[in-house]
C-alpha cells in the first residue's frame, strides 16, 4: 500500500482538456480505459489542438484577418496531413449557444452546442425552382483551311465591301475608256480574266491581300514594261512569308494565264512574254521555303507541262520557255518526289507519251526531251535509248522534216551521259567490239545521232550500259 499514494498522485492532470471528455468518448465508442491512458490521450489531444491553432493562426495573420475562420482551419488540416472537417464553411459560419447550466452536476462546466436552424417545408415548397445553367464545354472547327475559311456558323461571315464594288467599277470604266487598251484583244481578255479573279478574291481576304493581289499582278502582266517592278514582284513571291492565303488564287491566275495564251491558233509575241512570266511566277513560288504547295501540286504541274509540250510556241519563245519548264519542272520533282512517290512515274509516262507516240509535232518532242532531261539522267537513257526515242526523232529528221532546235535538244539530252574525261578515243571499226557497238548504237539511235557519239568511246559505252568493259587503244 506504500507505493499506491506515489502512484496516484503521477496521474493527476493538469491540462485544458478534461481526463472525462476522453472518457466520455471512450465509452460512447463502448471503450473502458484506465486514468493514466484517459490522462495521455488528453494531453495528446490538447498538444494537438495547439498545434492545429497554431498553424490557422498563421493562416490569419498572412489573410490581414483578426477573426480566424473555418478556412484557416481547413488549410491547418491540410498543412498538417489531416483529413479536413467537410460541412463547414467560411461564408456560413456555424452558430454555438451555451446550454443552460445543470443543477444536478455542479462541477460540469459550461456546455456549448451547434443551433440547428428549422426549415419549414411549406416555405421551401413555395419558392421559386432555380434552373442550374448548363456546364462549360468546348468543341474544335476550322478557323481557316489552306487560307480560305470555311462558311460554318462559328465563323463570321465574309461581306464584300461596298468599297470593293465601287473600285472594280472605276477601273473597268478606265479600261474601256483607253482606247489603246480596249482595242486590243489580248489585254482585253487578260483586265476580263483578272477582273473575274478579282471577285473571287474579294469574298474571303483581307483588303490588305486583295491590294497585294492586284498590285502584284498588274506589275507582273506583259502591258506593265517595268522591269524593275517585275522584278520586285517576283522577288516578293520569292521570300515574303504572309502568302499562304493567296497562293490557291496566284496559282489559278497563273493557269488561267497559261490557258489564255495556248489556245489560240498561232501565238504572238505578247503571248511567249505571259507564258515567261507565269514560269517565272511558278518558279519564285515553289523557291518560297513558307509556303505549302504540295495541296496544289496538280494546280501546278498541267500549266507547266501544258507550255513544255505545246506544239506552236513562239518561235522566239520556244526553247527558253521549253528549257524553262523543264527546270520548274525538274524543281517540283526534287522537292516533292519523295512525298509523293508515283509523280515521277506519272510524269514520266506523260513525258513517254508525247515523244513515242506517232504523229506528234516536232515541238511536242522537244518539249519532252527536255522535260525528260529535267526529270534526270536515267530518264533520259529510258527515254531516248531504251524507249527508242532518238530512232524516232531521226526517222522523221531523214524524212525530210528540219528542225534544229529537235535535233540540238536530243545532242543536249544524250550529253547529260556522257562521261567527264579529259581523253576521248574513236571507237576502232578494225576491233570486232568497237564494230558491234557502232551497229549497235546505229540501231538505238539512228545513222543522225550515232555519228557525232562514235567519236568517243566512252560516251558510246556510257549509253549502251557498257562504261565497265575495257576502253579499245
Amino acid at each position: 500500500m506504500s507505493k499506491a499514494k506515489p502512484r496516484a498522485a503521477q496521474i493527476q492532470h493538469t491540462g485544458v482538456y478534461k481526463i472525462d471528455a476522453i472518457k466520455d468518448a471512450a465509452e460512447s465508442l463502448g471503450i473502458n480505459i484506465s486514468d493514466p491512458v484517459a490522462s495521455a490521450l488528453a494531453s495528446d489531444v490538447e498538444y494537438r489542438i495547439h498545434q492545429v491553432i497554431e498553424e490557422a493562426a498563421r493562416f490569419m495573420r498572412h489573410g490581414r484577418r483578426t477573426t480566424m475562420t473555418t478556412s484557416d482551419i481547413d488549410q491547418a488540416f491540410r498543412v498538417l496531413n489531416i483529413e479536413p472537417l467537410y460541412g463547414h464553411s467560411s461564408s456560413n459560419p456555424p452558430t454555438f449557444r451555451k446550454a443552460l447550466p445543470f443543477p444536478h452536476v455542479s462541477s460540469a462546466g459550461p456546455v456549448y452546442f451547434v443551433e440547428d436552424e428549422e426549415i419549414d417545408f411549406d416555405r421551401v415548397l413555395r419558392e421559386e425552382k432555380i434552373t442550374l445553367p448548363k456546364g462549360v464545354s468546348w468543341t474544335a472547327h476550322w478557323l481557316a483551311v489552306e487560307g480560305v475559311q470555311p462558311l460554318i456558323p462559328e465563323n463570321p461571315p465574309a461581306i464584300p465591301r461596298d468599297a470593293d464594288v465601287v473600285d472594280s467599277v472605276k477601273t473597268e470604266a478606265l479600261v474601256n475608256g483607253n482606247g489603246a487598251l480596249a482595242q486590243n484583244p489580248v489585254a482585253r481578255r487578260q483586265q476580263q480574266q483578272q477582273q473575274q479573279q478579282q471577285q473571287l478574291v474579294k469574298q474571303v481576304l483581307s483588303r490588305e491581300l486583295q491590294l497585294y493581289y492586284t498590285r502584284l499582278t498588274t506589275s507582273l502582266l506583259p502591258p506593265s514594261n517595268d522591269f524593275a517592278k517585275r522584278t520586285a514582284a517576283l522577288a516578293s513571291l520569292r521570300y515574303d512569308a504572309g502568302l499562304q492565303a493567296l497562293l490557291p488564287y496566284l496559282i489559278r491566275w497563273v493557269g488561267e494565264g497559261v490557258v489564255g495564251s495556248l489556245k489560240e491558233g498561232v501565238q504572238a509575241e505578247s503571248d511567249g512574254k505571259i507564258l515567261e512570266v507565269m514560269l517565272d511566277v511558278i518558279g519564285a513560288l515553289l523557291e518560297n521555303n513558307t509556303l505549302f504547295v504540295e495541296p496544289y501540286l496538280h494546280q501546278i504541274l498541267p500549266p507547266v507541262l501544258s507550255t513544255l509540250l505545246h506544239s506552236t510556241l513562239p518561235p522566239s519563245h520556244s526553247t527558253q520557255l521549253r528549257t524553262t519548264a523543264a527546270q520548274t519542272l525538274s524543281r517540283v520533282l526534287t522537292q516533292h518526289s519523295t512525298t509523293y512517290p508515283s509523280l515521277s512515274p506519272r510524269i514520266m509516262k506523260t513525258l513517254l507519251l508525247a515523244l513515242l507516240s506517232p504523229g506528234k509535232s516536232m515541238g511536242t518532242r522537244e518539249g519532252a526531251i527536255r522535260g525528260l532531261m529535267g526529270v534526270g539522267k536515267e530518264a533520259v537513257r529510258k527515254g531516248l535509248v531504251e524507249g527508242g526515242g532518238a530512232k524516232v526523232v531521226a526517222s522523221e529528221l531523214r524524212n525530210g522534216v528540219q528542225s534544229e532546235a529537235l535535233n540540238q535538244s536530243v545532242m543536249a539530252a544524250l550529253e547529260v551521259l556522257r562521261p567527264t574525261s579529259d581523253m576521248v578515243y574513236p571507237l576502232d571499226m578494225t576491233n570486232p567490239e568497237d564494230a558491234a557497238i557502232v551497229t549497235q548504237l546505229r540501231e538505238l539511235l539512228g545513222e543522225t545521232f550515232a555519228l557525232p557519239i562514235e567519236g568517243d568511246a566512252a560516251w558510246a559505252r556510257e549509253i549502251l550500259g557498257l562504261s565497265g568493259a575495257g576502253n579499245s587503244l
